[in-house]
């Protein structure tokens, strides 16, 4: 578990895809010598939102297989050596909950609609898919390549081509500064996670609302 928090902007050095077309796997290796320290073999650190296992360690430098999955609900496999990425270590019993639940599981990969630079601070619109658009709400948390945000506004709109609306984020100097989202361009992809308590919540009214209706008949 996160809590969106970025410690480190960390650099692919490589990102290895493997031969064998059934497997549709990568290793990769990323340089962030700050959240290697104190890592170990079998650790969890996000990179852009994504949880992955560290499998090796050297100078500074953690590898990390990505799996089939991964590949294909994030953004992870259009990396290039030289891309910049937000990266955070998991989170230990005794730290400060800064962000949000993050649990580095992606939800979806949503694209950037519009990324508006102002004098003290950044607007970023994202779109949202239609199968994920219900658990965002305003004043609620998102996690963007691994961010934990704040939604300034949110509009429903959902179209003919899977999209669920809009949601807008407002980006301070220090995560300007502090993560890559500053950086992004209108029609890129980012890593979106929606908040998993609104998930609970839903499964959990859905649950209620079953037994009602059976105790109902």
């Amino acid at each position: 578990m996160f809590t969106g928090i970025v410690e480190e902007l960390g650099q692919v050095v490589a990102l290895e895809h493997s031969a064998a077309l059934e497997a549709r796997s990568a290793r990769l290796s990323v340089r962030g010598p700050v959240v290697v320290e104190g890592t170990r073999t079998g650790d969890s650190i996000s990179v852009n939102g994504c949880c992955l296992t560290v499998s090796e360690l050297s100078d500074g430098v953690f590898v990390a297989d990505v799996m089939a999955e991964t590949l294909q609900r994030t953004g992870l496999g259009a990396l290039a050596p030289g891309s910049r990425v937000n990266l955070e270590r998991a989170l230990r019993p005794g730290d400060r909950m800064g962000g949000h639940i993050v649990q580095g599981h992606v939800d979806a990969t949503a694209e950037v609609l519009d990324h508006h630079r102002g004098e003290h601070w950044d607007l970023l619109r994202i779109g949202l898919p239609q199968e994920i658009a219900r658990y965002v709400a305003v004043k609620g948390s998102v996690a963007l390549d691994g961010v934990s945000l704040t939604v300034v506004d949110v509009v429903d709109d959902a179209g003919s081509e899977g999209t669920g609306g809009r949601v807008t984020v407002s980006l301070i100097p220090e995560t300007l500064r502090r993560t890559t989202l500053g950086l992004t361009q209108v029609g890129e992809a980012v890593n979106l996670e929606v908040d998993v308590m609104a998930k609970y919540a839903e499964r959990l009214l859905g649950a209620r609302t079953s037994q009602e209706g059976q105790q109902a008949c």
